[in-house]
């Protein structure tokens, strides 16, 4: 009879080195497609929102931007300044023009036709920035930029007026414009696209009104702002 040992036998347990329990390269690289799937989704969305977010801001921009230079056309048409009857008589061929004259035509900016006015404005604006009540010969009129866009730009000269000129240091209303147009409307309604008040053709009379739409870049698209101006005065045809 087999006599038993006091302390129990354990037999010691060796692992092996082929059943290690460490990633296999298969499963190093499926978690490293799945980790890239992610990081593109994530950085994907965040673009999207960031690029959303670029259009908004740009379309706050050009809304403000339309809104200050259209303010400032309706001020400064609003306090329209015109020669009337007795003091205006139609010019004769050899009379200079009339210096409170109307004048709406067009000008040629890189092969696309913008519109220029010409009027006479008691908004005068100085160096200072401040408007005061001087009688000032107003025009607007487009340029083109050295990036191929389009700038809106007024100029504003006191008495006497001389022969209008295009200068880089005149005060823009409106950047990344697109397209710009004025019409003109006599007392009737009837709608024109050019205007001169010193001219029989329109009886050298002034308009009633003017119309203004402007088209700016805005994010992926244009925006369109559009209003009416009824002048203060205007001058009848002469019968």
């Amino acid at each position: 009879m087999h006599q038993k040992s006091g302390k129990n036998s354990v037999t010691p347990f060796t692992r092996d080195p082929q059943t290690n329990s460490g990633f296999t390269l298969l499963e190093i690289l499926i978690a490293i497609f799945i980790f890239a799937i992610l990081v593109t989704t994530i950085f994907g969305s965040y673009h999207s929102v960031f690029t959303g977010a670029e259009e908004i801001n740009q379309g706050v921009k050009s809304y403000e931007m339309a809104r200050n230079c259209l303010n400032r056309i309706i001020f400064d048409l609003e306090s329209i300044h015109l020669s009337l009857p007795p003091q205006y008589a139609p010019p004769d061929f050899s009379d200079p023009p009339d210096p409170y004259r109307i004048v709406g035509d067009t000008n040629n900016v890189q092969n696309i036709s913008f519109p220029k006015l010409r009027f006479t404005s008691t908004a005068h604006v100085s160096f200072g920035g401040k408007t005061e009540s001087d009688i000032a010969e107003v025009v607007y009129y487009v340029q083109a930029t050295d990036d191929d866009n389009f700038l809106l730009r007024r100029a504003d000269n006191l008495y006497p007026y001389e022969e209008f000129e295009e200068n880089s240091g005149d005060p823009i209303l409106c950047e990344n414009l697109k397209s710009l147009t004025f019409k003109y409307y006599d007392r009737e309604g009837t709608e024109y696209d050019l205007w001169d008040s010193d001219a029989e053709d329109f009886g050298y009379a002034t308009p009633a009104a003017i119309g203004i739409k402007l088209e700016l870049t805005g994010g992926t698209g244009s925006l369109w702002f559009e209003t009416m101006v009824t002048l203060p005065v205007y001058r009848k045809k002469k019968e």
